[in-house]
């Protein structure tokens, strides 16, 4: 197996049988290392144990085995006679990614901080050091000096004071006369409006060809961002969305709950006329993302589900990790993508994300009602 898999390679890979995860050394001793809570909070919550059954002949990688816990609550109610579920050999993976991440993060700050250091010209009382260049030195002055100095700047504080105060000094008819001003200026090219058009629900008024354009790209309040009508994205419509439930694999935060996988799948194709590149291939894509299976996460599961029947969790364009182009992408519908690391992993705990992508669906017209 040594042989075969290097450090090299991926740091985590599935393994011959369900049970089996091919994971990399350095992943494996960062998980275990001691003040490291996420292996053992993950086997506690799985009910399952984590074990190295074969090593590397390099010393690269191991296979790693997940087995029930004698005595755990899956054991007792039978769940986990067979093989692990994927969703739950999934939630390892995730954790391993997210050790990597973290470890790729802790190696390249020392890196970051010696890049830094040719240009730093001052250091600070604490012994880092910093970008801004050293205070020049203030010439001493004599006590006549000094209180000369803050007389000055106290008449200039005086100065400065009243003209402060003369915005509030408008009338209320100067007032009237440039909210009425405001009021004929066009918020989308900046001039006079020509043919003015104004909007029902929210009352902002534009020229008539400036909101139709707007109106072309996005049906949205350009002010508010409030949607007038249903929005169609251009997401490739070949695409599905499948959903699995898993009642004993719990997201942190949202403990005394079961998990909800979304499984989104595309196959390669050519883009169409409302894409990018009209007629220019484009590769298929697999993606997972988790929700609690709680009602504020099934809320949330619905709008998602009508959002991806109206085209718009999916966009063709440049993918922001990879710097790929026409490849598929994300549309500003945000989605956790692992079940641990927090926010910095795209995973759980993240206790404002339900409410955030509630709020993200609601600009592009998805309620809840």
């Amino acid at each position: 197996m040594g042989s075969q898999v290097s450090s090299d390679e991926m740091s985590v890979r599935a393994g011959q049988g369900s049970d089996e995860v091919l994971v990399s050394q350095a992943v494996w001793d960062y998980l275990v290392a001691a003040g490291r809570p996420w292996l053992v909070d993950f086997q506690d919550k799985q009910g399952l144990s984590a074990d190295i059954i074969r090593r590397g002949e390099r010393g690269g990688c191991c296979a790693v085995r997940l087995s029930p816990v004698e005595g755990s609550s899956r054991t007792r109610t039978g769940m986990m006679e067979g093989p692990v579920s994927p969703v739950t050999r999934k939630a390892f993976i995730d954790l391993c990614r997210c050790a990597r991440k973290e470890m790729t993060k802790q190696e390249a700050a020392p890196k970051r901080k010696r890049s830094l250091l040719p240009c730093m010209m001052a250091k600070e009382p604490d012994g880092e050091g910093t970008l801004l260049p050293p205070p020049l030195p203030h010439p001493r002055r004599s006590q006549r000096q000094q209180q000369k100095h803050r007389k000055s700047a106290d008449m200039d504080t005086c100065v400065v004071l009243p003209m402060q105060h003369e915005p509030a000094a408008r009338t209320g008819a100067e007032l009237a006369i440039g909210h009425e001003e405001e009021s004929t200026i066009c918020s989308i090219c900046m001039g006079e409006m020509v043919e003015k058009t104004t909007l029902d629900k929210c009352g902002h008024s534009f020229c008539r060809c400036c909101l139709e354009q707007a109106f072309q790209v996005k049906k949205a309040c350009p002010v508010c961002r409030l949607v007038y009508g249903q929005l169609i994205g251009n997401q490739p419509a070949s695409g599905t969305m499948m959903v699995e439930r898993d009642p004993d694999l719990e997201l942190p935060g949202h403990e005394g709950y079961g998990c909800i996988c979304i499984i989104y799948s595309f196959p390669p194709g050519l883009q169409a006329e409302e894409h990018p590149n009209p007629g220019v291939r484009y590769p298929g894509t697999d993606r997972v993302a988790y929700l609690p299976d709680s009602p504020e996460g099934n809320r949330v599961l619905r709008m998602l589900r009508r959002a991806f029947e109206q085209r718009l969790i999916f966009t063709i364009g440049t993918s922001m990790t990879t710097g790929m182009h026409n490849v598929i992408t994300w549309n500003d519908i945000h989605h956790k993508t692992s079940i641990w690391g927090g926010p910095r992993c795209f995973g759980y705990p993240d206790p404002t994300y339900l409410v955030r992508v509630t709020e993200e669906l609601r600009e592009k017209g998805i309620t809840a009602d």
